[in-house]
Formats: structure tokens, sequence, C-alpha cells
């Protein structure tokens, strides 16, 4: 039910794993204001930066709003017939293998329910697979191995409890802020120790301890390393590894390990694995830097292997934990979302497990076997294997590796359905059938966080037009397929209470998921469902798991494994001498559906970068604010160069959310080589083999607009404004005639113009104006444009006449670049309030301006400025 003006309603954030409780409340005109929700176990009251902005994201704009064949609208009724009558057709004539199913860790637990019901359980494939595969896949299989399941041992309380946290190939101070907080409050309270493990600087470093920075690939021969430091120790926990096997092969393969391949000194080495050894409540946070890797399981296993061993695991303030990078990764994997699992945690392989779900559901067969992993899924649909594919809230023409090769395969599948919120993505763009989806803040269900916490997701605005919630949109699928009485679902409460019936016979078989204590939910009971950890069942409720020795193997044991290091996949040489490193920044979402409507969010970071070492800088002849252009066997991609030491000399660092809807030339997964772990399926996305080279194009420019842009240049990147738009671009063909390219870059040909030209120097600057506003504005010249960029962006609308100066008039004020998005500071602002207030300390930054106190993720910014101006200040 939508919410109504001045009621508060209790949802859950959209974005990452931590899983926030949010409090919104609909203004009646279709806005929205979100805040924290204090009750919430997850996060307290806190929020992120992406997280308050959230009402910022909402609107029309882009939306498709009605179903489309081939580009025409048309009615539910035709598309949802012909997408039936296409999958059955093609089950019919080439079997069930024929089509597949690619979901996303955005769809509620509901919507994942139905899709893999309707999948496994009567299109009688295993072909479905979700963009969790490139998060998560590795953890998923390091668990099993190790546990039997899998299960996330700990709690968020955890964090709170314990004496050393050691994150891994985490950047949690920007992907996971809240949790960063979190951390750091216990730091502060209690004096927990913090070290990172991660191949360059980032902001987790800031308050950290220590900071190994290994080379990229090489942690199983750090916890290796680790292992064989506890055995000589003593620091083994006899008593707990009677409920553990595999203890003596792992350390024969620890002990053979040469710890020299993670570049790290003896001394830090020994500094770390002392600390380890001697804090007795240790937790070890790991995400994608451990996950994303042709090596990802085993990663997991070794850091699984030292808590194991020393029985730091299932006890307050102990054990490994994995953070996820999707709101519902972990819903995802509880029904059987990955194309080698069944629901509730059970096997695809097991034929007890398989006879029980398909008996539930009545379903005429059930694959025996995995299906296609999302890699291989792509491949069969450009190969002509897969005749249907559908793909729901995900954007795999840009996030896949080698993106360029999944476009064309999309392109080339016979039928392509595509469910979304917008038209406007590049996978989208090349669907045979579009269906209008319900948004976050319009569709209920549910969402299953990092700890294992369940929350409602609530709907508090109608959807628009015609879009339906995607459960509803399954179900119909469903009935016109021919299966009318099993998928005749009206409501998501009743989704899930199958679902949590379900998962009871995953509990008499002995496994951990088990919310069938949730099964007699009613309707009401549903809608104001609090947030609960499961299990919820008549013999187990929440908490931590393993403490007891007991795991889910057949003979009740945990499993050590005999790891062994290996390097990724690919190796540098003199054709492609960089390994590149790929991830998030702060104030963005993946490809940016969201996130990039909300101007604040694109203040810190406006275009796509290159993260590289001032030695490979100087080496190859860039200059700071040039482009950089990168080639891989797979592609290329032309990004902005910034210098930093934060990366190792050889190494380049770039994220991954620009797409051909903002940034044509930056869509990184063009770049990255489809190499997988053997065992989980998941992508290598962190250690990809490129070269580099400075990138000399005829002009820059920068442009700033009231409406929308798409430019023509070989490199250009657009974000959002409070006023409207920003523009960077770069192009090889001189610039014959600079108004020409003005008017037909931003739509003007009646305007008037505006111009200041030097032709010596190769410069231009036009404005456009109408009465009296501007409309736009356009600066080229021959080098990286000078200009006042955040100054610029705001004068779109005004009739600011000097603006062709580039840079505020006297007495204007110019806050600069946002470097708080969560209350909109902006860097000079900060440097101002340092310098006229005498402040000492990132505090009382936070204590004049707000700066840093909430998600606390610029803190390492603001903390930067500090230093800078106590430099400044020795050097007169």
């Amino acid at each position: 039910m939508a919410g109504t003006a001045c009621q508060e309603v209790r949802s859950a954030c959209p974005y990452c794993g931590t899983g926030c409780g949010v409090l919104l409340r609909p203004d009646g005109q279709g806005g929205l204001a979100v805040r924290g929700d204090p009750e919430h176990p997850a996060n307290r009251g806190r929020l992120c930066s992406k997280g308050l902005a959230l009402g910022e994201t909402l609107g029309l704009e882009g939306r498709l709003l009605a179903p489309r064949v081939q580009g025409r609208e048309t009615d539910w009724d035709s598309a949802l017939d012909l997408v039936a009558a296409r999958f059955r057709q093609a089950v019919e004539q080439h079997g069930p293998d024929s089509v597949g199913f690619y979901l996303s860790g955005q769809m509620l637990t509901e919507d994942y329910y139905v899709a893999n019901k309707l999948m496994k359980g009567f299109l009688g494939s295993a072909n479905i697979d979700t963009n969790s595969r490139l998060c998560m896949a590795s953890t998923v299989a390091g668990h099993k191995r190790a546990f039997g399941t899998d299960t996330v041992p700990g709690t968020y309380e955890d964090l709170d409890e314990a004496d050393l946290i050691v994150l891994v190939g985490s950047n949690l101070a920007w992907c996971h802020p809240v949790l960063h907080q979190r951390i750091l409050a216990a730091r502060a309270a209690r004096g927990t120790k913090l070290v990172v493990i991660d191949p360059r600087r980032t902001a987790s470093c800031d308050q950290a301890d220590l900071h190994l920075k290994l080379r990229a690939g090489s942690d199983v021969a750090l916890f290796n390393r680790l292992l064989a430091a506890l055995h000589q120790g003593g620091a083994l926990d006899a008593e707990y590894l009677q409920h553990v096997n595999g203890l003596g092969a792992a350390l024969a393969a620890a002990a053979a390990e040469d710890a020299s391949v993670t570049g790290l000194p003896e001394g830090e080495l020994k500094a770390f694995c002392d600390l380890w050894m001697r804090t007795g409540k240790v937790v070890t946070v790991f995400s994608q830097g451990v996950n994303q890797s042709t090596s990802g399981a085993d990663k997991v296993n070794a850091i699984l292997n030292c808590h194991l061993a020393a029985g730091r695991i299932g006890k307050p303030g102990c054990g490994p934990f994995s953070v996820t990078g999707q709101p519902n990764a972990m819903g995802g994997r509880e029904v059987g979302g990955l194309a080698n699992m069944l629901a509730c945690h059970m096997d695809l392989d097991n034929r007890s497990h398989r006879a029980a779900v398909q008996a539930f559901w009545g379903a005429p067969a059930m694959p025996d076997r995995a299906g296609l992993k999302a890699v291989d899924l792509f491949r069969a649909a450009g190969d002509g294997r897969l005749k249907a594919l559908w793909i729901i809230h995900t954007n795999p023409a840009v996030t896949m590796p080698e993106a360029d090769a999944v476009s064309a395969a999309i392109k080339a599948c016979k039928f392509t359905v595509v469910s979304d919120i917008t038209a406007a993505t590049d996978t989208a763009r090349l669907a045979d059938v579009l269906l209008p989806a319900a948004a976050w803040a319009e569709k209920d269900g549910t969402v299953t966080n990092s700890d294992r916490t369940i929350s409602r997701q609530r709907a508090v605005l109608p959807p628009p037009g015609e879009a339906r919630p995607d459960w509803d949109i399954l179900a119909d699928a469903g009935r016109r397929m021919g299966w009318g009485a099993v998928f005749d679902y009206q409501s998501p409460a009743q989704v899930f209470r199958e679902h949590a019936a379900l998962s009871g016979l995953a509990g008499s078989f002995g496994l951990d998921f088990d919310i069938s204590g949730l099964s007699t939910l009613s309707d009401a009971g549903y809608d104001g469902l609090a947030p609960v950890r499961w299990p919820v069942s008549r013999t187990r409720q929440g908490g931590r798991f393993f403490a007891d020795g007991r795991f889910f193997h057949p003979d009740g044991k945990a499993r050590m494994l005999a790891v062994r290091h290996r390097p990724p996949e690919a190796a540098p040489d003199r054709q492609y001498p960089f390994r590149l490193n790929t991830g998030r920044i702060r104030d963005q979402w993946h490809t940016m559906t969201r996130t990039g409507k909300a101007p604040r969010l694109s203040g810190h970071l406006a275009e796509p970068f290159a993260d590289i070492h001032p030695e490979d800088a100087r080496r190859l002849g860039v200059q700071p604010a040039e482009l950089l252009r990168l080639s891989s066997p797979q592609g290329q991609a032309i990004l902005r160069a910034r210098i930093t030491a934060d990366v190792q000399p050889g190494d380049l660092f770039v994220p991954i959310h620009w797409t051909g809807e903002t940034a044509p030339a930056a869509r990184i997964g063009a770049l990255v080589a489809a190499a997988v772990d053997p065992v989980s399926g998941q992508p290598e996305s962190k250690a990809a083999v490129v070269a580099a080279e400075r990138w000399q194009p005829a002009w820059y420019g920068f442009a700033v607009s009231l409406r929308p842009m798409r430019p023509r240049a070989e490199y250009w990147a657009v974000a959002r404004t409070g006023t409207g738009y920003r523009a960077e671009l770069a192009g090889l063909a001189p610039l014959a005639d600079p108004e020409v390219v003005a008017r037909d870059l931003f739509a003007l040909p009646q305007a008037d113009v505006q111009v200041m030209t030097d032709r010596r120097k190769g410069i231009a600057r036009l404005a456009l104006h109408q009465e009296g506003k501007v409309m736009a504005a356009l600066f080229t010249a021959p080098e990286p444009v000078a200009v006042r960029r955040d100054h610029l962006a705001g004068l779109p609308g005004t009739n600011a006449q000097d603006i062709l100066t580039g840079v505020p008039a006297s007495g204007r004020p110019d806050p600069g670049p946002v470097v708080c998005a969560c209350f909109s500071v902006g860097a000079n602002t900060i440097v101002h309030a340092i310098e006229r207030g005498g402040l000492m300390s990132v505090a009382e930054v936070g204590a004049a301006l707000q700066a840093g106190t909430n998600c606390g993720s610029c803190r390492p910014d603001i903390a930067e400025l500090l230093a800078r101006r106590a430099f400044r200040q020795a050097a007169e």
C-alpha cells in the first residue's frame, strides 16, 4: 500500500548488502523525504551519501511506462502472450536448456522466488543466474566447501565486539560506509585494531593500524603464511579442531607456500601474523577483492581455514565475514537464484532435495545438473544455443566481462526480454521486448542483508504508468505458459509464505536456511514484519552459527582445504604491462541508473578516471588531467588520468560505473577478460592485463547545459548537476567552427551566442542565451580546460553574463568540488573554514560545517585538506 503525505513508512535502502533501514515520508506529490531508521539493527539511523540522496533519484524522467515490442508501445496482454509463446516454443522445439534467465540482486526475494520456480520447476532448466555471480559466487563456493552450506556465521554485532578487524579486498569506507563507521565507533570505544589488506591505499586505510599492500591476487599466500604461523606459534584450538577435517593437508599446503609472492616485507608479514595470533577476538571482513578472482573460492577458504584452525568462529567478536555488494544478493542465494543451486540452500545435485522441491511445487520436471553460469549463459546466447533470454534489473552489456562480446550476444539472441524501470540502458536498447517494472519505493517485498537479517521493503509511491512488480510479471507469464494454478499469486505476502514453507523442507534435511516459523504470517503480519535474522524455526532463532562445532557436511564436521597460491590467469607482458584493478567509487552505484540522477552524488568524482602511479605517468609522458587510452585483447577505454601513489607501480585502478549512456568510451567491462574461477564461475575483475598510453586529442572541452546533451566526440562523459548537466569532451578532429559544434551539441540553433576566442592559443568559449538566461556554455582548448567547473555547473538558467570568464566574479562564493556529499559541502568551503576558523582536526571541521559527521566516508578527504594547509603553513 502506498504511503500518504506526513506518514513515515519503514523500508530498506536499495543499495549495498549492509541492508540499512530507512524511514520514508511521501509528500503527496511524488516526492519523498528519506532518513535512517534509528530502530533498524543494521544501521541504527545512519545512512551513507547514496542513501541520504534517495529522494533525489525519483521521478518519471527516463521511466519505462508501458510494454514495448520491437520499440513500439503495446499492452500487457500482447507483450506477455508473446513472451510466453516464445519461451514455450523454444522449450518444445529445442529443449529446456534453450532458454535462460539473468537476474539481479536488485530484485526482492519474492521476485527471485517466482523466477527460480518458473525456470527450474516448470521450464525445466537450471539456466538461471544472477549478477551476484559477479559479486558473491566465490564466497558461496567457499562457504559450501568449508561448512557444507552457504552460511554466514556471524552478525554485525561481532564488529562491535571484536578486538581486531581485518579488511581483505574491501574498501569498506566507500563501499559499505555505515559498517565502516560502526567499526570506527568500536575502535574509539574499545581500542579495536584495524588492518587493511589491499594492493592500493584506499579511504579505509585512513585509521588503520596496518596496511598490507600485497601484490594483486596473492591473498592465498598471505593467509597460508598466517595459518603456518598459527601452527608454529601454538595458537591452534585443539578442542575445536575435533569438529574439523582436513587440518593436516591444509597445514602441509601452508608450510609449502612461498609468502614472498605477496611482495610484502618480512617484518610486515610477521607483524600481521603476531597481531592476529595474540588477539582473541578477530573478525575478517572480505569482499570483492577476494571474490572477483580466478582463485576467489580458494582465497575464501584460505581465510576460513585460519578461523577454523584457531576456533575463532561463531563466538562474539569472532569469525570470517563476507559483505555483499547488492541489497538482496543474500536473498537471491536463499531462493536458489544461482545456476548451481536449488531453493533454500538445498543442492541441485542431491536427488532427495530435488524430489522434495519438485513435490512441493508440483513441478513437471526438475533439472538434475547445474545450468549455465553468467559468462557461459551469454556465450550460449551468442552462439545460438539459447533461443530465448530474459534479463531482469541488470545491465550485462556494461557489467559483464568482455562487455562488447556480451552486447553482441544479446543482440544475436533470437528473442530477448528485458524487465527494467528504464529503456535507457545499454542492455535495454538491445531487447526485443521491454517490460516496465515497478521501482524501489513502488513495490513490496523482503530483502536479506549480509548478516542474514530479513527486512521489509515497502511501497510508498504508486507505480507509474503500467509498471508492475516483478513477481507479478513473472507469475503472469507462468500462467500464460500454461501453469495457471501454481502461479496464481495475488500478493507478495502469498509468495513469501510459500518460500518460508519450502524452507521448512530444508530444515527437515538439517540445513541452515529455515524460516518456516514465518510461513503462517497473515497479510497484516507480513505488512508489519520487523527486521528478523534467520533462521526462524521451531528449533532455532537467529544468532551465530558454528560455536557448537556443528556443521552441515554429512559427518557434521567442517572442512579445511589444502589451497595454494595461483597467480591471476593473465600475466603482464611487454604488450600489456599493467594490472587493471576495478571497483566502485564513493557516491555512485553500479551503472548509475539511480545514483546518476542525484546531482550531489556526481559532485565528488564527475567523470571516469584511471589511477596511475607517478613513475608510470612519467614514463608514459602523462600529465595530470590528461587522458589515458587503455587497451586489452578484449577492448579499449579512454579515461582521465589521476596521478597518485595510492596505487603501486604497474597497477591501475578504474571505476566501473560509466556506460554507453554516460561515457561510451569508458565502459570498463569491455577491457576485462572473461576468465573465471573454476569452482565458483565468478569472473576475475581485479587483475586484467592492459596497455596504457597517453591519448592526445586535437581539443579538450568542458560544457554545461540546462537540458540533456549527448555529445559527438571520441571521448565524452556527462553528469547531472543541480541546474542541468555538465560534460567533459575531447575529440581527434580539429574544431573548424566551435559555434556550429556548440549549437549542435546543445540543440539550440536559434539561441543568442556569446563568443570569446583566442585563435593563437586555440581557445574558444561560447555561451548560448535565450531570453537573457544562460542555456549552455562550451569551453574548448588544445589542453585540459582550466575553468572552475563547479562554479560553471551552477550557472545554466541564470542571467550570468560573465560566464565566459570561467571563474566566479569577485565576491561570488565558489564552494568547489563536493567533498561531503551527505551535506553538499565543497572543498573550497572547507578550506576557507580551516583558514578563517583556525580549524585543526576533522572533528572541528565537522562541528563547523557538518562535513564528515554522517557516513564519514569523506573524512580522509577532509584530513588531506587539513594536511595540505599544515604543510603550507610549515613551508611559510
